[in-house]
């Protein structure tokens, strides 16, 4: 199996388990990696059987931005199964990055792997 990539994507949303953290928008980091069998869009050059992850970037864009978690893990669990149930994705791997969550850290966060490959 093949995969396709995301790095990077930022998303703005509300998360985190402070009050004050409920009233304001943060930047989440995202990675994606999705198994998807590439060789039929390559033979054809066709972009309707290939993981368009245009596409893809997008709904997770509008997902992030109607989201209100506390917690990263819930953010990551309930976008998997919107990308593996949406778009027909038999694995993926994402990590969620929160930057600036503890200070002395880059970022802190969680990866997920759902699906089977």
């Amino acid at each position: 199996m093949d995969t396709v990539f995301i790095e990077g994507l930022e998303v703005d949303t509300v998360i985190g388990a402070y009050d004050w953290e409920r009233d304001i928008v943060q930047c989440l980091r995202l990675d994606l990696s999705f198994a998807w069998d590439n060789r039929p869009a390559a033979a054809g050059d066709d972009l309707t059987l290939a993981l368009d992850y245009a596409t893809v970037s997008s709904r997770i864009q509008a997902f992030a931005s109607v989201s209100k978690f506390e917690l990263v893990e819930t953010f990551a669990e309930r976008l998997a199964q919107v990308l593996l149930t949406e778009f027909n994705i038999p694995w993926l791997r994402l990590k969620v990055t929160k930057p600036g969550a503890v200070p002395a850290a880059k970022g802190v966060g969680v990866e997920i792997e759902r699906g089977c490959r």
